[in-house]
């Protein structure tokens, strides 16, 4: 049994799964903002409750390495580096993005996928994709106005995903936009991207990861 325990906590919703050679097990998420910090632990104790497997079986973790929520990335990380130096099995890191993209319901199978994540005012952490995941433009912080992608339009259809695309498409224009409503990144969908990476070895130093940030945190100040 592979049996690797996914966290995904990049977003509002949190979510946690357990999947066996890259086949869903068990999964649950919570859609309340903030969750993360009180429930994930919970969360994970309840999947294995639910499963009847021991958390000893566990032969790696996967984690959402962002882009995303500050906070959100760091309570993940911090949890999934936790459970990896008790048992000593490998952490694995997947692009917050990519799991966006392969959690998109229904799927995309045309065109290319420009998963986002808000990233505050118009700012926005995205990607250029094709329906395999093969990279057309790298993750980055990108500020949107009404030219952001109109060249990349006009070559191809593009489908816009997630909580940064929800805010975006009023200024994206074009024919070939469609914006998927409601789409966020789900652990149930790690499963065979955590595999992946298991079976090839591709494994981060548990001791030194950090995650994908992009940007500088600034802490909001409450109005008096």
């Amino acid at each position: 049994m592979a049996l690797l325990l996914s966290i995904e906590t990049s977003t509002p919703v949190c979510s946690v799964a357990l999947h066996d050679h890259g086949e869903l097990v068990s999964s649950r998420e919570i859609r309340t903002p903030q969750a993360a910090a009180s429930q994930l632990t919970p969360l994970i104790d309840f999947l294995f409750r639910e499963s009847g497997l021991d958390k000893t079986r566990l032969a790696g973790v996967a984690v959402s390495g962002g882009p995303g929520s500050y906070t959100g990335l760091r309570i993940g990380s911090s949890t999934a580096k936790g459970i990896c130096y008790a048992l000593d099995i490998p952490l694995i890191a997947l692009d917050s993005l990519h799991v966006l993209a392969s959690s998109s319901e229904p799927p995309v199978s045309h065109g290319l996928i420009c998963p986002m994540i808000d990233a505050r005012r118009m700012e926005v952490y995205t990607c250029l994709l094709t329906p395999t995941l093969e990279v057309i433009e790298a993750t980055r912080p990108l500020v949107i106005d009404e030219n952001s992608f109109q060249e990349v339009l006009r070559q191809s259809p593009v489908t816009f995903l997630g909580n940064g695309a929800d805010k975006c498409e009023g200024v994206i224009q074009h024919v070939h936009a469609t914006f998927l409503k409601g789409q966020h990144p789900r652990a149930a969908r790690m499963g065979r991207l955590a595999f992946r990476s298991f079976e090839s070895g591709t494994f981060e130093d548990v001791r030194l990861f950090e995650p994908a940030y992009l940007k500088e945190f600034v802490a909001k100040t409450k109005k008096a």
